[in-house]
């Protein structure tokens, strides 16, 4: 669904030649990720880690056809956000903090105990959960199942920029987020805020490549 929400896009930009050979590498490197990548089971990220082998088969695709790797990850942004803008603007805002958001919230705690009891997938996301009131909450992250996956099918590059994927998905939703640190970045922890009664900026120009 991705490549053919941004075909039109691609195309524009970059031709339909490198459109096509983006899409046969682009598959190729599927191919061989996805038998590779882990079943995490029913995690509370689980729907987040699912997008680690498109997102390592985009990227590689993008830079065997010589394309620098600041300017993959953008497109890999551009990528989210065309899929995205398929999706009717009101059943984003209206299911996308009850749906996202709230599985976040409701499932959190016991995640927090099975990260600290060491009960979940060696690929699973390790976290710390704070209520803040009935509208907030925060979350550390302080594990990545996909930063691990991405590190070893050598697409560490695609890191810190994928992170900047949360604000693009808040965005359209209608959610508040922000965040100081990711482990992309080389921080300890993604201390990442969530609202569900809030804003959050996108696209680039409004400051997008200043945050983390």
């Amino acid at each position: 669904m991705g490549l053919w929400a941004s075909k039109k896009r691609l195309q524009q930009e970059y031709g339909k030649e490198f459109y096509k050979d983006f899409v046969r590498m682009a598959g190729k490197n599927f191919n061989y990720v996805l038998p590779l990548t882990p079943d995490i089971g029913e995690s509370t990220f689980k729907f987040n880690f699912a997008f680690t082998p498109c997102y390592i088969a985009w990227y590689k695709a993008f830079l065997s056809l010589m394309m620098d790797n600041k300017t993959a990850v953008t497109w890999i942004w551009n990528i989210n956000e065309e899929m995205m803008l398929l999706i009717p603007r009101f059943l984003l805002k209206h299911y996308g903090a009850k749906v996202y958001l709230g599985g976040f919230r409701k499932k959190a705690p016991a995640h927090e105990i099975n990260s600290d009891q060491n009960k979940l997938h060696a690929y699973d996301y390790k976290i710390r959960y704070r209520a803040i009131d009935e509208h907030t909450f925060e979350i550390d992250f302080y594990q990545c199942g996909m930063k691990r996956l991405c590190e070893e099918q050598g697409a560490a590059g695609l890191f810190p920029g994928v992170c900047r994927i949360d604000y693009l998905i808040s965005h359209y939703i209608g959610c508040g987020f922000c965040r100081t640190k990711t482990l992309g970045d080389g921080d300890e922890v993604c201390n990442c805020r969530y609202s569900t009664h809030g804003h959050c900026s996108w696209p680039l120009e409004e400051g997008l490549t200043e945050k983390k």
